[in-house]
């Protein structure tokens, strides 16, 4: 495997005491470079006639690659290290967001009106109309985050308390993306009846539902019940999220090599949550011939194992992943690192397209076929075409609470969709840009618009 690119996830800060003589901070820049660090802002804290302290901002690749980088620098002769602090951890210290009031309870009568005795003929408005709930609290405008913490991005089953920093950067995304409240709510329990009653109960104070991170297939189930069973829009962001900016970045990578959803082979390696939705959307949009594998192999109608999403998807032929991508125009990865091989790639067909979106190491690393395909894509920052579900979750529920929209509906995927894709223009649309970046503050406001017209065809638009 090829090593991975330094980034910000592994990002150190790391203060040093130096001589101040010529030549010594090259030293230690020289020893940083020859460990494979990368260097960002250099402060210069202390100085004086003998002795300078300095402050470096240091990416790593891993921790161990952290560690090998501070090694280095402790054997720089006459350096001394003082501190060294993971910019991550600093960054989550204390939680990462937090509740404000809008308006300030600056006298008597401020507080009259916000709380007793000023509220209570808010509370008999909306017993009289329930429907003024909208507009009289946060209802409109909040998302609950659930997540049972089976399923945290791609280190299992942590629990609810290790699920807790990934809810709170989610809520984050809403906030800066859409300008959306929404709260993570961890459940301790991992029962799916149990899960679905919990939602059920605190349901009066949301808007909408955001599930993250439960596991496959309890997923589906609880999606399915809570989509039927509450008057909110849910959305599984691990399952559609993931689904929306894939198909996005396939329609602009099919325009780009000039072929037709409905003529190419698409191979999915992946069949959980994010697999299955992206093949049910895909198919949905047109795709005719998809073969979809699991760790054991395609998903074959002799396999006697298949879960009832995996047997929708079963196939005639059998065999293993590398069987399933020759002559194959698409691969999309939602798995494991390392699976997909040059090889393997060497027998799909010419112009192919390679989805490969574990994270954070890739099914294949870019590196290893930089010329055996036509369009590459992954699920890090630091490669091309980064498909992110950030360009997805924020417009849609931004779009389905300003119309008010009962639920979501397939449609209004397809249309966010496209909503996404047509941010790339004809004249920018180049095989390392297929797919509008996540701070395009063109993304959410336009993919809010194609949901809430999409709403509106379905008949789920309350307003």
């Amino acid at each position: 495997m090829v090593h991975l690119t330094p980034n910000p996830s592994f990002s150190l800060t790391i203060s040093i005491e130096l001589p101040n003589t010529p030549g010594m901070l090259a030293s230690v820049t020289h020893a940083i470079a020859l460990r494979g660090g990368s260097i960002g802002q250099i402060n210069l804290l202390q100085h004086t006639r003998k002795l300078s302290r300095r402050e470096f901002v240091v990416d790593a690749s891993s921790t161990e690659h952290a560690e090998e980088i501070v090694a280095s620098i402790k054997d720089v002769p006459h350096v001394k290290v003082l501190r060294v602090s993971d910019r991550t951890f600093d960054l989550h210290r204390g939680g990462k967001i937090g509740m404000q009031c809008r308006m300030p309870l600056t006298d008597q009568s401020d507080l009259a009106m916000a709380y007793t005795p000023g509220v209570g003929r808010i509370c008999k408005a909306i017993a009289e109309d329930p429907q003024q709930v909208f507009s009289l609290t946060i209802k409109s405008n909040t998302v609950a985050i659930i997540t049972d913490g089976s399923a945290v991005l791609g280190l299992g089953n942590l629990g609810p308390e290790a699920a807790l920093p990934v809810m709170e950067g989610k809520a984050m995304l809403f906030k800066e993306f859409a300008g959306i409240d929404a709260f993570p709510i961890c459940l301790d329990t991992q029962d799916t009846e149990e899960i679905i009653a919990t939602v059920k109960h605190i349901a009066p104070v949301f808007g909408g539902v955001n599930l993250e991170d439960i596991s496959a297939p309890r997923c589906f189930e609880i999606e399915k019940r809570l989509r039927e069973e509450l008057e909110i829009p849910v959305f599984h962001d691990d399952q559609h999220g993931t689904a929306i900016v894939t198909l996005a970045a396939l329609f602009n990578a099919l325009r780009l090599v000039k072929r037709e959803l409905e003529a190419v082979k698409i191979v999915i390696n992946g069949a959980g949550a994010a697999g299955v939705a992206i093949a049910n959307l895909i198919l949905h949009s047109g795709a005719r011939s998809i073969i979809m594998c699991d760790s054991k192999g395609i998903l074959s109608r002799q396999r006697t194992d298949l879960n009832p999403q995996k047997q929708f998807f079963a196939v005639d032929q059998e065999g293993t992943l590398a069987d399933a991508v020759q002559g194959a125009d698409v691969f999309i990865g939602v798995s494991v690192p390392g699976v997909l091989t040059p090889e393997m790639v060497r027998t799909m067909n010419e112009g192919a397209i390679i989805f490969a979106m574990a994270n954070p190491v890739p099914e294949i690393q870019p590196e290893l076929v930089p010329d055996e395909v036509a369009v590459m894509a992954t699920g890090r920052s630091d490669y091309p075409n980064q498909i992110n579900n950030v360009l997805a979750f924020p417009g849609i529920f931004r779009g389905a609470l300003d119309c008010r929209a009962r639920k979501i509906t397939t449609n209004m995927y397809v249309q966010a969709a496209s909503a996404i894709a047509s941010l790339v223009s004809v004249q920018d649309l180049d095989r390392e840009f297929i797919i509008p970046s996540v701070f395009d503050k063109r993304v959410s406001s336009v993919v809010s618009a194609a949901v809430q017209r999409a709403a509106r065809e379905d008949g789920v638009a309350r307003r």
